[in-house]
């Protein structure tokens, strides 16, 4: 089977957040523990594992996400990834339908090769802050703590600065012990003219990620955040330490369209079979 390694919300390689994308035929999915077998061979934040669905349905293609260590209910970059695979590959075009755990998604891909991903919006309810998570952060100083809805699974904390949020180090191993899915921390910006208005970064050690690079599904929860607070429904966000990429965000209510690039750097062959 062809296997492929995509950087997305990034048009340059070796930035973004790099997802495997493996296209499956119509037969369905393999078991769930050679899906799994693969994503931890691949090793990346996500491997997706796509089918087509049979014409004439709500969907065209069924999608699942997996990290080196578990399946996970949403994931965008992924998303992107394989809606550039498919658009790229001539398999699909203008708009993508996918069915995923977390109920429909689409995808479609602009003439500047830009793929915009709707997705289901996020709630936010205000915590007070974990005090496992305030010891992994090393004492930065907290401005808000969110909870996140259950397909994120995440806490949002609110951070002093952009460069609070640029030189965080936390500490990966009581963020593990935490029982959530990860934690993003976040800031405004601080010079929005380098095109940007708000930073964030995403940790996610239980699930088997220290750091993710992009995180797509966190920005559904990041663009209401920001949005209330900014004032503006239409906003860019820089998410990464070391590897960045940018993803553009555009709140229409209960749903969450995504915006970004994608370039594939590796194409080959998977030699085990299901």
């Amino acid at each position: 089977m062809r296997i492929r390694i995509v950087d997305a919300f990034t048009d340059r390689p070796f930035h973004g957040n790099p997802a495997g994308v493996l296209l499956l035929d119509e037969g369905g999915f393999p078991p769930d523990a050679w899906l799994q077998q693969v994503a931890s061979e691949v090793n990346l934040s996500e491997t997706a594992f796509a089918h087509p669905l049979p014409p004439g349905g709500d969907a065209d293609w069924a999608l699942r996400w997996f990290t080196p260590a578990a399946e996970v209910d949403m994931c965008g970059h992924a998303t992107l990834a394989t809606a550039h695979v498919l658009a790229t590959g001539g398999l699909a075009g203008g708009l993508i339908r996918f069915s995923a755990r977390c109920g429909a998604l689409t995808a479609e891909t602009a003439a500047d090769g830009t793929i915009t991903m709707d997705f289901p919006t996020s709630s936010l309810t205000a915590v007070p802050t974990p005090p496992a998570v305030e010891h992994a952060l090393g004492g930065a100083p907290v401005l808000s703590v969110h909870d996140t809805a259950a397909h994120v699974g995440d806490l949002l904390v609110e951070l002093a600065d952009e460069k609070t949020v640029r030189e965080l180090e936390p500490d990966h191993a009581a963020l593990r012990a935490f029982a959530k899915r990860g934690v993003i921390v976040t800031a405004a910006a601080e010079d929005p003219s380098r095109g940007y208005d708000f930073v964030s970064r995403g940790f996610f050690p239980a699930f088997g990620i220290d750091e993710d690079p992009v995180t797509g599904s966190a920005h559904t929860a990041l663009a209401p955040f920001w949005a209330r607070r900014l004032g503006r429904t239409g906003l860019t966000g820089l998410q990464g330490g070391a590897r960045q990429g940018l993803v553009r965000v555009t709140l229409a209510g209960d749903r969450t369209l995504l915006t970004g690039h994608a370039v594939t750097v590796l194409d080959g062959e998977l030699l085990i079979a299901p």
